[in-house]
């Protein structure tokens, strides 16, 4: 599933789902730079993003796998 992931005037990293126009933040990380590692969005949809340079700018669009819903997430 195609991922956008920004981050915003005050330093917040979001992740956008064109696909369902849905924008939540980033509220967790599986790896401190993000990449290669699982990121969990506001609305509890995670994310297994591709592994890529620590520095990689922002705005970008990536192919990330979103792992299924757990019981106590929402859809």
């Amino acid at each position: 599933m195609k991922l956008m992931i920004r981050k915003d005037s005050k330093g917040v990293l979001t992740g956008y789902v064109a696909k369902k126009d849905l924008e939540e933040p980033i509220v967790a990380m599986a790896n401190p730079d993000m990449w290669g590692g699982l990121v969990t969005l506001a609305n509890g949809w995670q994310f297994d993003l591709p592994a890529m340079p620590a520095n990689t700018a922002l705005p970008i669009t990536v192919e990330a796998r979103r792992l299924p819903l757990t019981d106590d997430a929402g859809d």
